[in-house]
């Protein structure tokens, strides 16, 4: 039977929980100076870190693609997540101490004591690159479900649903910051979680099946996790998601800003990592859930008839899954499970979307306008006695603006990205995700691990080639990998390879000596 909830229903619950967080911000970003928004004040309950990061990493990617994944992949993109366990293991032990011990705003200043200007400035330049067309992929998702469900009935184009989606994300963290995204995300995160819940129980009960929702799911074709035949030739090989899932946790969490800005807002080393530990076990939980929910719906949408969606490419009809979810929860559920889903699909994209805002200004403030070497890092609460300090005052509002105008930069640019993707993408927005993401976080990789296992330095004018070459010789490699490795296809181990050639080309412009971090 079809319960779609109308457009307008949909509009005054997206109405609702953005007044819910305008709230949060107004709470949270009184009074913000800059130390607020880049840290805040490094005073973030660790638990609330931890808890808000979840659903930062999950997004609306692992919202709305990992459950249309299942029929093809089945579970073993829990692969992958166990592989995340290494890798946030070493980020707690090995990295955030360091991150601590330096006392960094932008992890990236590590790059420039390490080895120098030309490897802070590509290392930051890299982030920027890679958080925007990460950031980009996540709210384009969510646009364009937004989109069908919601805007298009009502004639809206999809430029100005991206638009409005934006400025919402704005406007509520423009003046808090992290301070404002700490209480936000945890708030994101439990509608996201309680919605993903709640869609599972509604779809157990309307599969009435005699063992359960577990046995529902464990005894249907889409519950198997490890595949370990194949050899490295199977792109769902264990060893290689393993691999590549660790690789792909150290780069997009403990070499990302947008990711450890949280972390480094902890009051000490201690308590980012507790958070750490407990964010990476509570995640596992997590992405088995969503995984779950995607065999559920896959066997509800099989046994009622259901077609799959489709999404217009080109002119030409093609099935989506990413739309999957969202048709189900929104055209074949209850009403009430349509609400909380829009309140999930919201909370994934505000989710990411806004600390990845946040952590683009950061480090465009600190590591190319320098505010750090300024001491622009803090300046004037607005209730500070300021008497006879004009030089004082007068950088506090230089600063703000700077910083206003730089987020508002930020913001454009991912709105025009967005555009860019609806007229050119046609495949899965996750995989994609982690494509785009081998290449651009690949040099970073390989720029940390040099710094952190080797004590030589290198010759810091050529590490921009370097980092531009490793990509590109990636590439290459890729696209050629059948004919020149005996048919050896690269998945998402791509990633490590362009770490390791960015570490060798590293090598070959180094010398010995003594590491100056």
């Amino acid at each position: 039977m079809n319960f779609s909830l109308s457009p307008t229903v949909i509009l005054l619950i997206i109405a609702g929980y953005f007044a819910l967080l305008m709230v949060v911000s107004w709470f949270t970003g009184r009074n913000a100076n800059n130390e607020n928004f880049f840290l805040a004040g490094r005073k973030a309950p660790w638990y609330l870190v931890a808890f808000g990061m979840i659903g930062a990493s999950l997004s609306g990617v692992t919202f709305i693609s990992v459950p249309g994944w299942v029929e093809s992949t089945q579970f073993s993109y829990m692969q992958m997540v166990f592989g995340y366990l290494l890798g946030y293991l070493f980020i707690g032990l090995v990295l955030m101490p360091v991150y601590y011990k330096l006392n960094l705003t932008s992890i990236y200043t590590y790059l420039e004591q390490r080895f120098g200007q030309v490897s802070y400035k590509t290392g930051a330049a890299f982030f920027l690159l890679s958080r925007t067309i990460g950031a980009s992929f996540r709210l384009y998702l969510v646009a364009i479900v937004l989109q069908q469900f919601v805007m298009g009935p009502f004639g809206i184009p999809f430029w100005l649903t991206v638009l409005t989606t934006i400025i919402l994300i704005w406007i509520y963290t423009y003046r808090g910051g992290i301070n404002t995204i700490v209480w936000t995300d945890t708030l994101q995160t439990l509608c996201m979680l309680t919605a993903v819940i709640l869609t599972v129980i509604a779809i157990g009960n309307e599969l009435n099946h005699p063992g359960g929702i577990f046995a529902a799911v464990s005894e249907s074709d889409y519950s198997r996790i490890f595949f370990f035949e194949g050899g490295w030739g199977n792109s769902e090989n264990f060893f290689k998601k393993f691999l590549a899932g660790a690789s792909i946790a150290i780069v997009m969490t403990g070499l990302d800003q947008d990711m450890m800005q949280k972390n480094l807002a902890c009051r000490n080393i201690k308590d980012a990592q507790k958070n750490m530990f407990w964010f990476s076990i509570v995640l596992v939980f997590a992405n088995l859930l969503f995984l779950g929910l995607g065999a559920l719906l896959y066997i509800y949408l099989n046994q009622n008839g259901i077609e799959m969606p489709t999404r217009i490419v080109n002119g030409e009809a093609k099935v989506a899954s990413d739309l999957l979810y969202p048709t189900i929860a929104m055209e074949h559920l209850s009403p009430a499970i349509g609400i909380v889903f829009i309140l999930g699909l919201i909370a994934a994209a505000y989710s990411s979307a806004d600390s990845a805002l946040t952590a683009l200004t950061t480090s465009f403030c600190v590591d190319f306008l320098g505010f750090e070497k300024k001491g622009q890092t803090t300046d004037v609460d607005e209730n500070e006695e300021v008497l006879d300090t004009p030089d004082k005052v007068n950088t506090s509002d230089e600063n703000r603006r700077t910083r206003f105008i730089v987020h508002i930069s930020f913001s454009a640019l991912l709105f025009f990205v967005i555009l860019v993707f609806w007229y050119i993408n046609d495949q899965s927005v996750i995989s994609e995700l982690f494509k785009v993401a081998g290449y651009t976080y690949g040099p970073l990789l390989g720029l940390y691990f040099f710094g952190f296992f080797t004590k030589r330095n290198i010759k810091d004018r050529f590490a921009l080639i370097v980092c531009v070459l490793a990509p590109v010789l990636t590439y290459i490699i890729n696209m050629n990998s059948e004919a020149w490795l005996w048919g050896y296809k690269f998945d998402f181990e791509h990633l490590i390879l362009n770490g390791l050639l960015t570490f060798i080309g590293l090598w070959l412009i180094s010398e010995k000596g003594d590491d100056r971090g």
